[in-house]
């Protein structure tokens, strides 16, 4: 017998997939959790629009939220900036985990997102890293030294991630002397496969890519004042088409409790 849940996530599959071959960004993947965990007899999935550098957390996430609740998780990740324009033009998201907190804001006031609900699930940090060992020095000298080749930003016109990026090269002088080098991905996870392809010897990516558990996760990095960027501060909202739905209110609220903040803390987040 088929499995009526795989039914319906190869129907939404094909429903992204028209959805993007009518040219609504080529740059977002979708990564579907199906988990073979016990469910109770009305568990539900829930279509979630999370935010490229949430990625890693949102998938151990995602295991825990179906282990306790049976409820599925579909996640597509990409840049926010994407994201907001896919919602308004009808893709079947339920939920927005953003990298910041001026788009849920807007998808509110455009009628796009239920009203009251948007909260901070976790606030983001900037890195500078490579994949090299000793190739980025602790205290980021290696930006002004201007030995490397390339350097991996996020799109910061689409993505929060990159325009911190941005905000730091303005506060160290060094936009000008270095945008010749710029490889600019549409998403901080594809700023980060640039370092990891390497394609550019180093990266601002999010910390959470690369730093787990009070370590880095492999190569060697920077960890970015904060003092040098504006907070990133990432909401959560119910989306139009979540409205109603068990499962969709339901990660939000999972999101907020002690099993997922430790997740997330554990990324390097700020909760």
């Amino acid at each position: 017998m088929i499995d009526f849940a795989w039914q319906r996530g190869s129907r939404l599959y094909e429903r992204l997939g028209r959805f993007r071959r009518g040219g609504m960004g080529s740059s977002f993947w979708l990564t579907t959790v199906f988990l073979t965990s016990p469910a109770p007899a009305l568990a539900e999935q829930v279509h979630a629009a999370v935010a490229a550098n949430f990625a890693e957390a949102m998938r151990e996430i995602a295991i825990e939220f179906a282990r306790d609740t049976g409820h599925r998780v579909v996640p597509t990740f990409g840049s926010t900036g994407r994201f907001y324009a896919q919602i308004k033009a009808g893709a079947p998201f339920e939920i927005l985990l953003a990298a910041d907190d001026q788009t849920p804001a807007r998808l509110e006031r455009e009628g796009y997102a239920v009203a009251g609900g948007r909260f901070t699930f976790a606030v983001g940090k900037l890195a500078l890293w490579s994949r090299m060992a000793d190739y980025v020095d602790p205290q980021g000298k290696i930006l002004k030294r201007n030995s490397f080749r390339h350097l991996a930003i996020a799109n910061p016109k689409l993505a929060p991630y990159g325009a911190s990026a941005i905000e730091v090269l303005q506060a160290l002088g060094l936009t000008e002397a270095l945008k010749d080098k710029w490889v600019i991905g549409g998403n901080v996870g594809q700023a980060h496969q640039f370092v990891v392809s390497g394609n550019a010897e180093l990266g601002f990516v999010a910390l959470s890519q690369v730093y787990r558990s009070g370590r880095w996760q492999g190569g060697s990095g920077w960890r970015v004042p904060q003092t040098l960027y504006s907070p990133i501060r990432q909401e959560a909202v119910l989306l139009g088409k979540g409205q109603g739905k068990v499962a969709a209110e339901s990660l939000l609220g999972y999101l907020r409790g002690d099993k997922a903040k430790a997740i997330i803390r554990s990324y390097g987040y700020d909760d």
